[in-house]
């Protein structure tokens, strides 16, 4: 396998992906001015206007941003996102010009990961490595450089993008390619659980005639205290939903760990239950909304048709 060259200083960085997350992580980067060069690409130009301002180039194409990149981040929804850009005249393939580091931030399947390094490496001739380093902290970690990265792969090619995602927060190498992914699932399984315990437990004070905003305060200061929660408190308070992490993902997410601890043979009873409570929250149509909808999800579940609840565990 070709490694990549050392000798040249500083990278050069590719971003795809610039929404509520990426757009403040490639701001954070040309702040910091680790990167020889910046450059983006996206779908929607206008949305780039943000990047481009704070000292980022435009490609027009994935393959004039991958011939312009020695380690190219993605921040996508999920793989298929990426895999549209990879293939035909234009794609990244296309304009691959010498070694690359690909850095993966979706929360993605760990063997659709995996899968996808297989075809790169091949379709590459060894010249794209992949890692897979998916996010947590939200858009305030993001805006405030202090996410979790979570990676999978190669420890040389961890070090050879380290500088870029230092950053953007924290990069932790826990395993080979997929890792990431599996840290990532765990994650996703505790946010979720606490998610619902607040939005249980902010209903109930309320009805109850408690003052919310006192009691989210208590428990701030007590063992139920986190970043989440502090993250999250005001938009409970004021039952803010506007968009911010977009709760249909969280399906996603959660199916992605049950499918990991199936092929682990983990059995995951409160798994199960928060999947079967999210897919329920989608098909009520509240998935366009910020995760903390399931606060109103709840308090609105003993009006709504089937008012029983979700259904019981076993949907897939």
């Amino acid at each position: 396998m070709q490694d990549l060259d050392r000798t040249s200083g500083a990278v050069r960085v590719g971003m795809i992906g610039l929404g509520s997350m990426g757009m403040p992580m490639a701001r954070n980067l040309l702040a910091a001015g680790v990167a020889r060069q910046v450059s983006v690409f996206g779908r929607s130009p206008e949305k780039l206007t943000p990047a481009l301002e704070a000292g980022a180039e435009r490609c027009d194409t994935p393959g004039a941003l991958a011939a312009q990149s020695d380690v190219l981040i993605t921040v996508l929804p999920d793989l298929p996102q990426l895999e549209a850009l990879i293939e035909g005249d234009d794609g990244l393939l296309a304009g691959l010009a010498g070694p690359l580091v690909l850095v993966v931030c979706s929360t993605s399947s760990p063997e659709g990961v995996r899968a996808l390094a297989r075809r790169l490496d091949e379709a590459s001739q060894g010249r794209i490595r992949v890692l897979d380093a998916p996010l947590s902290g939200g858009t305030d970690g993001a805006e405030a450089g202090r996410l979790s990265i979570m990676v999978g792969g190669r420890h040389e090619d961890l070090e050879r993008a380290r500088p870029v995602l230092e950053t953007m927060g924290t990069p932790v190498l826990l395993g080979p390619l997929g890792a990431g992914e599996v840290a990532k699932a765990c994650n996703q399984m505790v946010v979720a659980a606490t998610m619902v315990a607040l939005s249980e437990a902010t209903v109930m004070a309320e009805r109850a005639g408690l003052d919310v905003e006192k009691l989210l305060g208590c428990l701030g200061g007590g063992y139920a205290g986190g970043r989440f929660l502090e993250s999250r408190k005001q938009r409970l308070i004021d039952k803010d939903y506007t968009p911010s992490g977009i709760a249909r993902y969280m399906i996603k997410d959660l199916g992605f760990a049950r499918d990991e601890a199936a092929q682990q043979q983990v059995t995951t009873p409160q798994l199960s239950t928060l999947l079967t409570l999210y897919q329920d929250l989608g098909d009520r149509g509240l998935g366009e909304l910020d995760l903390t909808v399931t606060q109103r999800y709840i308090a609105e579940l003993d009006r709504l048709p089937g008012s029983d609840g979700p259904a019981p565990s076993g949907r897939t």
